[in-house]
């Protein structure tokens, strides 16, 4: 009997891979569904599952944290929303993957792969680990990948007038419309130019190219108006000095 733990902190997310694994997989036995890296060592240690379905971000521990806890102990398929890096790394280590929203046929190849692989010790990541903890060094962020629908949609920042903080996601705002990601505020900036964008805002980060014009309001703020959108974006007062060239 095969076993597998989810540890994902979407909880709507979480029972929608339960569903999926029950109908491709039905002979799989699900021990826990967690939504915190602390829970999912928990359940490991407890269960000691086949298979984990590790969420690259999580409170607590991060999913790659997990990994790197419980080695060879398990075949490993990642859950992610697409970040390009993260991606690239887990091709180029031949590590299965999910993305955020969930693809059931994506699903599926993904469990033939983990079949296949049950005869066999569960792969040394270690490698791989180490390259998606110190992430990117050297390159700044030139595209922003976001899913519509089933479709990988590439949007290139000098394209993107803003990013806005939307709940437990990131709007991505260019002239034509918005798409939602899950990578935070705080490492945008850090791979972003920082000539180009500027964080206005605890919860906005803007392209200063798509700026048109400035305004002090009457009651004392910062207001900014786009050239290719018709809503504007005010200045924190922390952040005002940013503008006192402009």
């Amino acid at each position: 009997m095969t076993t597998a733990l989810i540890a994902e902190d979407e909880p709507l997310l979480a029972a929608e891979i339960g569903e999926e694994l029950g109908r491709l997989w039905p002979e799989l036995t699900i021990c826990a569904i967690v939504h915190d890296g602390h829970a999912a060592l928990r359940e490991i240690d407890e269960h000691h599952p086949q298979v984990l379905f590790l969420d690259v971000q999580m409170p607590g521990l991060t999913g790659i944290e997990i990994a790197r806890v419980t080695g060879t102990r398990a075949h490993i398929i990642f859950i992610t929303a697409f970040d390009h890096y993260a991606v690239q790394a887990f091709e180029e280590g031949a590590v299965d993957y999910l993305l955020k929203p969930l693809d059931p046929a994506r699903l599926a190849r993904a469990l033939r792969r983990v079949k296949e692989r049950l005869t066999r010790p569960p792969a040394d990541l270690s490698g791989l680990l180490e390259q998606l903890q110190r992430g990117p060094t050297t390159d700044r962020l030139r595209w922003i990948t976001v899913l519509q629908g089933r479709d990988v949609q590439l949007i290139t920042v000098e394209d993107i007038c803003y990013f806005r903080a939307d709940s437990k996601y990131v709007a991505v705002v260019t002239a034509e419309g918005e798409a939602l990601i899950t990578t935070p505020l705080k490492e945008l900036i850090e791979r972003l130019d920082p000539a180009v964008f500027w964080q206005i805002h605890r919860g906005v980060i803007v392209n200063v190219n798509a700026i048109r014009s400035v305004r002090r309001t009457l009651a004392g703020h910062l207001e900014l108006h786009l050239k290719q959108r018709s809503e504007t974006l005010r200045v924190s007062a922390a952040n005002a000095h940013l503008f006192k060239q402009m």
